[in-house]
């Protein structure tokens, strides 16, 4: 049974989509020189490395966090993750990150349209209404038919995918397992999985990029914690929206460090997807409100 705390999850999703934010512009460095899987596969060593020593410090040990009643979904979702990680930062090294953002601002649609079937949460009509506003935005910055919208477009939209599955799935093992049972499954099975594929191509890396790949790894632990957090504490359909800024820290550290361009249609865009997020949370808390 999961702890309803609609604050905590939104501050939570806050912090995870700038962590994600930065993560990505930092996977967007080192993918556009090195391998994506080596790259990929490093930072989920050091992931694998943490939560292993974390799960070492809590109580029962390594065999509570191992612990679970659900092993088979467990594994399913952490090599999802894996494999989106990888889909995701090759997106960048094709669009960049203005772009691949503007694409996978969809993925919060996702997951708040499939919470209610996949998780039995209940979505009102208003939030339905925000939502589908949220849509319109992401057309706003796709711009069906213009440049954006191109074959490589489809790289950044199976991410979304993917990861709106992720986080349904992260939500539905919160209803049984432990946020520190998650995220042991999380980093050990997706640095076996990442082993067994990016050894193959390791290149060697240089000193200042090594120092960025520590970084990269510490953003990944900090990221991935957060998010299993917020789901563990708050309704998905709830916080979903707030994972819009993620598109909003990501376009400013593309126009700040990379030299991307900002266009009218995806501000504008990424204005309603974001208004649409806070209407959702206003809609919350007056219910909330009802219900006290």
């Amino acid at each position: 049974m999961t702890t309803q705390n609609l604050r905590l999850g939104i501050l939570l999703m806050i912090g995870t989509s700038f962590v994600f934010a930065m993560q990505d512009g930092i996977s967007r460095h080192l993918a556009g020189t090195y391998n994506t899987y080596m790259v990929v596969m490093i930072r989920y060593w050091f992931f694998a490395a943490f939560v292993i020593a974390l799960a070492a410090r809590q109580p029962g040990g390594i065999r509570a966090a191992v612990r679970t009643r659900q092993p088979r979904v467990q594994v399913f979702r952490a090599l999802l993750l894996a494999l989106e990680i990888c889909v995701m930062v090759t997106g960048f090294t094709i669009l960049g990150l203005v772009e691949s953002h503007a694409v996978f601002a969809c993925y919060p649609l996702l997951v708040a349209l499939l919470s209610g079937p996949v998780l039995g949460e209940k979505v009102g009509w208003r939030r339905w209404v925000a939502i589908g506003i949220g849509f319109v935005g992401v057309l706003i910055i796709l711009r069906p038919g213009y440049a954006v919208f191109d074959p490589a477009a489809l790289i950044p939209f199976v991410s979304a995918l993917m990861f709106a599955l992720y986080g349904l799935l992260t939500r539905y093992v919160a209803r049984q397992d432990t946020a520190a049972v998650s995220f042991f499954w999380t980093g050990t099975v997706g640095a076996l999985a990442m082993t067994a594929v990016g050894i193959w191509f390791w290149e060697p890396m240089t000193g200042p990029d090594w120092a960025w790949m520590g970084v990269l790894c510490l953003t990944a632990v900090t990221g991935h914690f957060l998010l299993i957090k917020a789901f563990e504490v708050a309704e998905a359909s709830a916080i979903q929206p707030f994972a819009y800024l993620q598109l909003v820290f990501a376009t400013g550290l593309g126009l700040a460090v990379f030299g991307e361009t900002l266009e009218l249609p995806v501000a504008v865009g990424a204005a309603v997807v974001v208004g649409a997020g806070l209407f959702t949370l206003w809609r919350a808390r007056v219910r909330e409100t009802a219900r006290g």
